[in-house]
C-alpha cells in the first residue's frame, strides 16, 4: 500500500477513534441504546488498527534508540536486528488491516440450509449442514438461534433457517467467517433409504447474509407484503402451538417468502419474519452492487450466482472438496463436527489476493 496513502488512512483513523471516544464517554449517547449499540460496535472493530499502530510506534521509537546506542555498544546490534524485525512484522500488520475490506465483516448472519436434489436424503444432508454450523459456531462462542425449521419425515430438514450472531462487537464477526458459505453444497455417500449399498449423489442450498441491525434495517412497503398466519408444524407433544402464530411473509416485488414459526406469538414470529426479510432484501442489494462493480473482472472466489455448486462432501473417501479455490483435505469427519477453520482461512486467504488484485 502507498506510504502516502497509508498515512493519511492512519489518521483519518486516530480522528475517528478520537470522536467515538468522546460520543462513548457521553451520558447523552447511552439515552439512544440503539446509537450506542452502532457507536460501540464501530469503536470495537477500529481497536485492532489502535492496538497495531500504538505497539508499531513504540517499537519504532525502541529501534531509533537501539541504533543510537550500538555506535557506543556494539552489544546492542542483536537488540537493533530484532527490533527490525518487529517494526517489519507490525508495519505489515498495520497494512494488512488498513487494505480495503468487506464492509459486512463486523455483522451477524442469517443462513438458510435447504434440501434439492435427493428426496430425503438430501434433507437429512441440510440437517448434516445445519448441525456442522451450530457445533462451529460454538466452537467460536457465537449464539445461535433456530428461527424456523421445517422437518423431514426421517429427522432432516426440508429448510432451516438459523440467526448466528457473536456475543460482542468485534471488527470480524460472523460473516467476515462465514460469507463463503452460500451455494450448493453437494453430497457423495450411500444414503440411509439405499439398500444395495450404492454411493447416491445428492444436494442441498445454504443462503447467507448479513443481518442488519435495528439502525440498518431496510425500509420496507407494507403494501409489497402478503402476509399469512398459519399453525405452527412440529413433531406432536405440548411443544406445538394450538393457535394460527406461525407467520408467512411474501414479499410481492421480488417474490421472497419468509416463513418463522419458533417465536411462542404471532407478534413475535412477524418480527423476527420482518428481520429476516430485511436482511435478505439488503443482500439482494448488495449483491446486484457487486454485481455492477464486478463486471468486466476475470474472477470472483465469492460470485453472485448462488446456484453454483461450491463443494462436494465425500463420505467413501472421508474428503471434502471447496471447488472455487481447490481445497481438499480428507478430514470430512472433523469438518462435519464443526473444524472448519482451515477449509475458512483458505477461502479468506483467496478473496484477500482477489481484492489486492482488484485493487
Amino acid at each position: 500500500m502507498d506510504e502516502q496513502f497509508r498515512g493519511g488512512a492512519v489518521e483519518d483513523v486516530l480522528a475517528e477513534h478520537a470522536g467515538l471516544e468522546r460520543q462513548l464517554a457521553d451520558p447523552a449517547l447511552h439515552a439512544d441504546p440503539a446509537a450506542a449499540r452502532r457507536v460501540g460496535k464501530r469503536f470495537a472493530e477500529l481497536a485492532p488498527v489502535m492496538t497495531t499502530y500504538g505497539k508499531l510506534v513504540s517499537a519504532r521509537e525502541d529501534l531509533a534508540a537501539a541504533r543510537e546506542l550500538v555506535v557506543d555498544d556494539p552489544a546492542f546490534a542483536d537488540e537493533v536486528v530484532e527490533l527490525e524485525r518487529q517494526v517489519a512484522e507490525l508495519d505489515a500488520a498495520l497494512t494488512d488491516l488498513l487494505a480495503p475490506r468487506d464492509p459486512h465483516d463486523g455483522e451477524d448472519v442469517v443462513l438458510e440450509a435447504k434440501s434439492g436434489e435427493g428426496g430425503e436424503e438430501s434433507a437429512l444432508f441440510a440437517a448434516d449442514l445445519v448441525r456442522m454450523y451450530v457445533r462451529y459456531a460454538e466452537r467460536r462462542g457465537w449464539k445461535v438461534e433456530i428461527l424456523d425449521a421445517t422437518p423431514s419425515d426421517l429427522g432432516g430438514y426440508k429448510d432451516a433457517t438459523l440467526s448466528i450472531k457473536s456475543r460482542d462487537a468485534v471488527r470480524d464477526g460472523v460473516w467476515s467467517r462465514l460469507k463463503f458459505e452460500g451455494g450448493v453444497h453437494r453430497v457423495q455417500r450411500v444414503p440411509v433409504t439405499e439398500s444395495q449399498g450404492r454411493v447416491h449423489t445428492s444436494a442441498a442450498g445454504v443462503l447467507i447474509y448479513p443481518e442488519p441491525d435495528d439502525t440498518e434495517v431496510v425500509q420496507i412497503d407494507e403494501t409489497d407484503l402478503r402476509i399469512d398466519v398459519y399453525r405452527s408444524s412440529g413433531k406432536g407433544g405440548q411443544g406445538v402451538n394450538t393457535t394460527d402464530s406461525a407467520v408467512r411473509i411474501t414479499h410481492l416485488p421480488t417474490g421472497i417468502v419468509v416463513t418463522c414459526q419458533n417465536e411462542r406469538s404471532q407478534l413475535q414470529n412477524k418480527a423476527r419474519a420482518m428481520q429476516v426479510l430485511a436482511a435478505r432484501l439488503q443482500a439482494l442489494a448488495d449483491e446486484q452492487a457487486e454485481a455492477d462493480a464486478a463486471a468486466g473482472r476475470a474472477s470472483q472466489v465469492r460470485t453472485v450466482d448462488r446456484s453454483e455448486r461450491i463443494r462436494t462432501y465425500n463420505f467413501p473417501e472421508n474428503r471434502i472438496t471447496d471447488h472455487r479455490i481447490g481445497f481438499k483435505a480428507h478430514n470430512l469427519d472433523a469438518v462435519l463436527g464443526g473444524e472448519l477453520d482451515a477449509l475458512l482461512d483458505a477461502l479468506a486467504t483467496a478473496d484477500k489476493q482477489a481484492r489486492l488484485a482488484a485493487e
